[in-house]
């Protein structure tokens, strides 16, 4: 009965954001209680929620400190220059956009933070997607997708958990899989061409000198628009001062020949991103390379975990904010700045919380993953391997890395020694299915993707999902192609 409980409590969550019947906050803690009580452990609701918050805590205060720091250093300027350089190097063609979100999501995941990799790549891109008028759930579900390969990394969480929970080395889970999941990332790349060659198609290709620079005097110019192949005449303008809301970096265009049959949706027309005003008051030059040493040293620092995630996010917060913003007056203007997004992420994570508590109190995720588990046919053992990344797609979606990691793994892995399979095996096996993970509603990072990036949580699982499976399922394929399943 639990079984079936949690999941039909999982769908009926899934249902209800992706239909937009209730608001991801509003499910992750009403559907939970509810079925708390069908369990008949009402009583105990208030336990389970405690402990799922106790456990949460952490990353939500990593979150909050972070989306403070990192909305700091978008104030006083430190990613313009990445911005205005990605935009020269793409063109404003969508297509190199879309390309380009693929391949800084994926560098800058090599920190092994997904948080911080979904704060700098929206922060770097947004601006482009709302300039250009592009579908921002490709961003996310490009995002998401490349971090959930890169996420693989020994110090990324899987792996080590993995390596953990069997007792092997992760160097002989990951090394193995490094053709794997390079093809995988190769699939994402190709992925993100594909959405990008849609969102060209759908907008047409703007050829600007200068976009993001401000002009003294309002100009308008006849650019060359480029859609599906054919060409057309389009307008750009640009009007004085470059001030936020002013047309200095806007852009107006013809949409291509055919826009129809596009699963994606388009941003607001009437939305302005004010964050590149290349004269807005918080800009910092004169301490342009103290900001960036900080970031640099705060992102090293974490990737060597000298200190606890959430303490460094918190000095490097309190340290960006003294030196750029000595004024309380300026201080406390900074911070309201951004309330809505720590609101916003870190209520998630909270309501997460009680989502986790109880899939987790009642034994609802124990019996999923032990009925999941004795659902494979016994002639299945010798190849517990394949069995192990299937499984570890829907596992890693609907359960937390520890849950799965901790929990299940083990049960998979001793099946498997049974019909001859090796741990390694069944340890490399467990993370194919981490690109799918990547844009759970249990992974707090998620959250931060959307709120940054404005996008409802459903639109982006219904947009993300079908191609987070196929790139694990790509990552899956290869690893038995190379031999290392």
């Amino acid at each position: 009965m639990l079984t079936i409980l949690g999941f039909v409590m999982i769908a009926t969550f899934l249902v209800l954001i992706m239909t937009k019947k209730m608001s991801p906050i509003a499910a992750l803690v009403l559907i939970p209680a509810l079925f708390c009580v069908l369990v008949g452990q009402g009583a105990k609701l208030g336990d389970y929620v405690i402990e799922g918050v106790g456990d949460l805590a952490p990353t939500a205060a990593m979150l909050m400190f972070a989306i403070v720091y990192f909305g700091v250093m978008i104030d006083v300027g430190l990613f313009d220059p990445i911005v205005r350089g990605i935009l020269r190097f793409c063109k404003a063609d969508p297509m190199r956009i879309v390309v380009g979100t693929a391949l800084l999501a994926s560098i800058v995941s090599l920190d092994g933070d997904g948080s911080t990799t979904f704060m700098i790549t929206v922060s770097a891109m947004y601006p482009l997607y709302k300039r250009l008028k592009m579908s921002l759930v490709v961003l996310t579900g490009v995002a998401a997708t490349a971090n959930g390969v890169m996420n693989t990394l020994p110090w990324g969480g899987p792996t080590a958990r993995a390596a953990t929970a069997l007792k092997v080395d992760a160097t002989d889970i990951f090394v193995p899989m490094i053709p794997a999941l390079a093809v995988g990332l190769l699939a994402v790349f190709l992925l993100s061409y594909v959405l990008g060659l849609r969102e060209r198609k759908r907008l047409g290709t703007l050829t600007l000198d200068e976009v993001l620079e401000p002009v003294t005097e309002p100009v308008t110019e006849t650019v060359l628009v480029e859609a599906g192949g054919g060409s057309g005449k389009g307008t750009a303008r640009t009007g004085s001062g470059g001030g936020a809301g002013s047309s200095a970096g806007g852009v107006s265009y013809d949409k291509g020949a055919d826009s129809k049959g596009s699963d994606v949706e388009e941003p607001a027309d009437d939305e302005e991103f004010k964050g590149l005003d290349p004269n807005r008051s918080t800009l910092r030059p004169r301490l342009y390379w103290f900001n960036a040493g900080l970031t640099l040293v705060l992102l090293t620092a974490m990737i060597m975990q000298l200190m606890p995630i959430p303490v460094l996010f918190l000095l490097g917060a309190a340290l960006a904010l003294t030196v750029n913003f000595p004024s309380m007056k300026d201080q406390r203007a900074r911070i309201a700045a951004h309330a809505d997004n720590v609101l916003n992420v870190s209520g998630m994570v909270f309501a997460a919380a009680v989502f986790t508590g109880v899939l987790t109190g009642t034994g609802m995720v124990e019996h999923m993953a032990d009925w999941l588990v004795g659902a494979v046919p016994e002639g299945m053992g010798p190849h517990m391997g394949i069995v192990t990344g299937l499984l570890s797609l829907p596992l890693t979606y609907f359960m937390s890395n520890d849950g799965f990691y901790f929990g299940v793994l083990p049960v998979l892995a001793e099946a498997g020694a049974a019909h001859g399979v090796s741990p390694l095996e069944v340890a490399r096996a467990s993370i194919v299915g981490q690109p799918l993970h990547m844009s759970s509603p249990l992974v707090p990072a998620v959250y931060v993707l959307v709120g940054m990036a404005k996008v409802e949580f459903g639109d982006h699982t219904r947009f993300t999902v079908k191609w987070a499976v196929l790139t694990s399922l790509v990552v899956l394929a290869a690893a038995i192609l190379f031999g290392t399943i």
